[in-house]
C-alpha cells in the first residue's frame, strides 16, 4: 500500500495487518447496489462482501457491516449498541461524519470514529471484503483485523 491511498488504506498498513486491495471497474450509475456490483466484479461470493450502512441509534451515529446479500436489521443493530431504535442515516450525514462518498463509505479510516457492529456472519469466512474508501476498491482482510481495527461489537445485525 504505497502512494498516498485512502484513510481506510492507510489506517490498515498504520496497523500493520495482513491485507489486499481489489480493484473493479465502477458503473457509477447508483442504478445497483454498490456492494453486490463489487462481488459481481471480483467474482466473490456475496456472502463475503461486507457493506458498510450508517445508521442514526437514539439520534447517535452508529455503523453497521452486513454482508451485500443482507439487510441491516436496524432493530437489532439498536439492541447491539444499548439503544432503543435505529433508523438509517440521512446520507449526507453520513458522508459528512465518515468523510467517504456513498457507496464508497468504509468501516475504517473514518474521519470519525462511530459505534461500529460487525455482523456476526464475518466470523465464517478466513477473510471478509469492505469497501476500501472509494467506488471500485476494495480491501480483502481478517474478519478479526475488521473487528480490532473498527473497535467494532459483533452481533446478529444482517436480515435475508
Amino acid at each position: 500500500m504505497s502512494g498516498k491511498g485512502t484513510p481506510a488504506t492507510v489506517a490498515a498498513g498504520r496497523a500493520k495487518i495482513q491485507s489486499a486491495l481489489h480493484t473493479y471497474e465502477a458503473s457509477g450509475d447508483g442504478a445497483s447496489s454498490y456492494g453486490e456490483e463489487a462481488a459481481d466484479a471480483l467474482g466473490v461470493p456475496r456472502e463475503r462482501v461486507f457493506k458498510t450502512l450508517v445508521a442514526e441509534v437514539d439520534g447517535a451515529l452508529t455503523v453497521g457491516v452486513v454482508p451485500v446479500a443482507a439487510t441491516l436489521d436496524l432493530k437489532a443493530l439498536a439492541a447491539a449498541v444499548g439503544g432503543k431504535k435505529a433508523v438509517m442515516a440521512d446520507p449526507k450525514a453520513a458522508e459528512r461524519a465518515t468523510g467517504y462518498v456513498r457507496g464508497g463509505i468504509s468501516p475504517l479510516g473514518q474521519r470519525k470514529r462511530l459505534p461500529t457492529v460487525v455482523d456476526s456472519s464475518a466470523g465464517d469466512h478466513a477473510t471478509v471484503y469492505v469497501s476500501a474508501g472509494r467506488r471500485g476498491l476494495q480491501m480483502e482482510l481478517s474478519p478479526e483485523d475488521l473487528v480490532s481495527l473498527t473497535q467494532a461489537k459483533t452481533g446478529p445485525i444482517a436480515a435475508y
